[in-house]
């Protein structure tokens, strides 16, 4: 009896294990908690025309599902800096953060420099500033966030070998006295490519894919506002994919950012079409799973929730996510209109136009009165030109108005303490499933590609 205990065990153990992870993708939805995914299956069952239920989308039904909890050393609602160095170097630090300890005298390593370290070839990708937040969490060591000329040049050192995302936020310091951080970039031996096809013909050892100088270094548009020129993530996590190949393996994150920046907003139409812009990406990398299974992990998750969204609790406890596809347009379009010399009748019929919003009886009269509170000088009628101060409190008041009639409900418009999904296909995939915590992450990771961590 005790010989086929011992066996069964071992017969067990060897089901379980896996085949060491070699090409790994970690996608990271900036402020993608569990309400921004319902919401977005919601939206696709609906404009696929079935009464209810979800549709589904590309990571959601991958067979290892989890949730981690985001607390940060300093608080329970964690910012992106904290939560990215969680789950790049597997250790809590406080909010602002980056790479760092709690009192910034000691620096982590991330998941991508112990790669690194093995052989992998390793890309970073987002589609806001490369410099921001979440991708620097893995290559930079930084007090405080907000140091993007310092954050910059941890790029510049890093070795990493490929980047791409919408440029740097401070390439010449604060003070813009500073050496150019491009001059810095090239000392290190990196290419600058603002081309899709200049990225693809490329071959160049160490590039960084930015969006033309032309286009905002802030961030990519918005899903719902793009022209046919402007870069989105499946575009690059494919040429990441073609320039980190080779046979000893790689490590790709790609960060979804706007998801955060929308939900900040309170704008589910373009929160939804950042969602599914992350998921066509996943896509490709589920293509590049299905040539090599047994060497591929693919993990999806987030650094937090940001809104509080509950589904069908918006305005009369609407359920009729359908209406998200008359959304034409994100609040950042909204704000540009009301940044110049406006009418409130030119925004009503602008929201009807581009919202897709009837508006009703109490939300005229709230609009209304919000615009007023908005205007330098009070109109004398509907049809007067007027310039409007503090913009933003207003979009973001019309945003939520417009959200609610779909069946999203915001409750801030800041971040939660809540935990948030995470989702594994691949060798080592089993390890995601579960509560677990965001510096869970990259260990398991490691684990997965058989790389110790000390």
């Amino acid at each position: 009896m005790k010989k086929i205990f011992i066996f069964t065990v071992f017969a067990l153990s060897a089901t379980l294990a896996w085949s060491q992870a070699k090409y790994i993708f970690l996608f990271v939805g900036d402020g993608m908690g569990f309400g921004a995914v319902t919401l977005t299956e919601d939206y696709l069952a609906a404009r696929s025309a079935k009464a209810t239920g979800s549709g589904a989308l590309a990571f959601s039904t991958f067979p290892a599902t989890g949730f981690a909890t985001t607390y940060s050393a300093s608080s329970l609602v964690t910012c992106s800096a904290a939560s990215g160095t969680a789950f790049a170097c597997g250790s809590k630090t406080r909010n602002g953060r980056l790479g760092m300890n709690e009192d910034a005298t000691e620096s982590f390593t991330s998941i991508a420099c112990r790669l690194k370290e093995k052989g992998y070839k390793v890309g970073i990708s987002t589609s806001v500033s490369i410099d921001h937040a979440t991708p620097a969490a893995f290559y930079a060591h930084q007090p405080s966030r907000s140091m993007y000329y310092e954050v910059a040049q941890d790029l510049a050192k890093s070795g990493f070998d490929f980047f791409s995302g919408a440029g740097f936020l401070n390439p010449l310091g604060k003070d813009g006295k500073q050496e150019s951080v491009f001059d810095l970039i090239a000392q290190n031996g990196y290419t600058v490519v603002r081309s899709l096809s200049d990225c693809q013909s490329s071959t160049a050892p160490k590039l960084l894919l930015l969006q033309p100088e032309s286009k905002p270094q802030n961030a990519y548009p918005y899903a719902i506002d793009k022209a046919s020129d402007d870069y989105t993530l499946t575009q690059t996590t494919a040429l990441a994919i073609e320039k980190l190949q080779n046979g000893k393996g790689f490590f790709l994150m790609v960060e979804g950012g706007k998801i955060d920046w929308a939900s900040h907003s309170n704008d589910a139409g373009s929160m939804v079409r950042e969602v599914m812009d992350l998921s066509d990406a996943v896509k490709v990398a589920l293509d590049f799973y299905r040539k090599y299974p047994k060497q591929t992990l693919i993990v999806v998750t987030a650094d937090h929730e940001t809104g509080g969204l509950g589904v069908g609790s918006g305005e009369g406890g609407s359920t009729d996510t359908q209406g998200l596809e008359k959304q034409k347009a994100s609040e950042e379009k909204l704000n540009r209109l009301l940044e110049k010399a406006t009418s409130y009748s030119e925004l009503k019929s602008w929201l009807t136009a581009n919202m897709g919003i009837a508006i009703s009886y109490d939300n005229e009269m709230t609009l209304r009165n919000l615009f007023a509170a908005s205007a330098e000088v009070l109109p004398a009628s509907d049809d007067t030109p007027c310039t409007l101060k503090r913009t933003e409190s207003l979009t973001k008041s019309i945003m939520r108005m417009v959200s609610a009639k779909s069946g999203g409900g915001y409750s801030t418009f800041g971040h939660t303490g809540t935990m948030v999904p995470v989702y594994a296909i691949g060798e080592g995939s089993e390890l995601f499933c579960g509560k677990i915590d965001n510096t869970d992450i990259p260990k398991k990771i490691a684990k997965a590609a058989k790389v110790e961590w000390k």
